[in-house]
Order: structure tokens, then sequence, then C-alpha cells
């Protein structure tokens, strides 16, 4: 018989108020615009934190009906996973290549990433969204917002409702938080970055001391 211990949170801190702490505990300034957060977010993943993180994203986008989440590889599969377990829909990832299984009946948007200074095209096959659906995009971080971008060109394809983008930690002093509400898209981020000056995290509304 295998005995199972659940970590949870302890306290009355709320999931915007726990993810920022792990941003100021485990985060890693890179520079004045990379932020590191692979131990918990996109390398080695806290499932605990990014159940807190799902429960966020369904509370703010409740009244939205949604019927399907959507994210893109690789990151922002688990923070979205917890979201549709909450709220019992399916999730659904772009891929960023073609594999020997994902070649046609697709919908594609081109997306540029700037840290990597590459692009992609992103796919998600016709089969997983339609004009029935109302879905929910979400992905780990946003920058110059051409992932999320990308992802609301699918949606847009396919002729489903958005309800929203949920972004787990934004860049708020790079413009992609701009674009996406230019587009007429809802747009919830759980922790806003304003600074990354002099090696320390800033988040949106705190005083600089």
């Amino acid at each position: 018989m295998y005995a199972f211990f659940i970590r949870t949170f302890e306290g009355s801190k709320t999931q915007v108020e726990l993810l920022k702490e792990k941003i100021r505990q485990e985060g890693k300034v890179l520079s004045e615009e990379v932020l590191k957060v692979d131990s918990f977010l996109n390398h080695q993943i806290d499932p605990v934190l990014m159940q807190e993180i799902g429960k966020e994203f369904v509370a703010r986008f409740s009244d939205q009906n949604i019927t399907k989440i959507v994210t893109i590889e690789s990151s922002g599969i688990a923070p979205a996973t917890m979201a549709g377990l909450i709220l019992g829909v399916p999730v659904v990832f772009a891929r960023k290549r073609k594999s020997l299984t994902l070649t046609d009946h697709l919908y594609s948007a081109k997306v540029h990433s700037f840290t990597k200074n590459e692009s992609n095209d992103i796919s998600v096959s016709k089969d997983f969204i339609s004009n029935e659906d109302t879905v929910l995009l979400i992905d780990d971080f946003l920058a110059n917002g051409q992932a999320a971008l990308g992802l609301i060109d699918i949606a847009e394809q396919a002729g489903a409702k958005i309800a929203g983008v949920g972004i787990v930690i934004e860049k708020a002093f790079q413009p992609g938080g701009e674009l996406i509400r230019k587009a007429g898209v809802r747009l919830e981020s759980l922790a806003e970055l304003q600074s990354l000056q002099d090696g320390k995290v800033q988040f949106v509304g705190e005083e600089t001391f």
C-alpha cells in the first residue's frame, strides 16, 4: 500500500500572492528583460502552485461558459491543464512543429520568438476547435505578445468565441499587453512585472525604494 502526502499552501494568501512570493524566492533575473522561472513553471513544474493558478484563471473567467482551453507547447500546458481539470473541459495545445501525424487539416499561424530570435508556425487540428467553442487562451509569459496573438489568430480562423487570454506572468514593460487589448481581447495577467532593473523584481503597483 502506498501512502500519499499532498502538499498544500497554508494561511489565507491569495493565488496571486503565492505566485508573486514564488517568483521572488525562486525567480532569477538574468537581464532587464529576462526572468528565469524554470524551477517551478517552464522546466521543473510545481503542480500545487499550478493548481492554484488554475483556480485563479477559472475564477476570473467563470462568467464565460468556456468549452475549451487553448495553449501553446510547452510551458503553457501545465497551468492550462489545471484550469481545464477544474472546469472539466478539454485542453488543446498548439504544436510548434508539424509531426508525422499532424500534417494537414490544420489551423496555423506564424509566431516570432524574440527570446530565441526565430519564427515558428504553430498549428492546431481543425478537429479540436470549432465555431461552437468558447475558448480561453492561456500561456506562461506575455512579453511582446506574439504567441498570444498567434493563438488569437487560430481561434479566429476556427470561428470560435474568445473568452480572453490568461497569462501567468506579464512583462508589463513590454508591448504584448497593449497589443492584445488593442485587438479587443480581454486580458487577465496574474503577476505583472513593472521592472527587472538592477536585478530586482518589481511588480506593477508596488512602490520603489
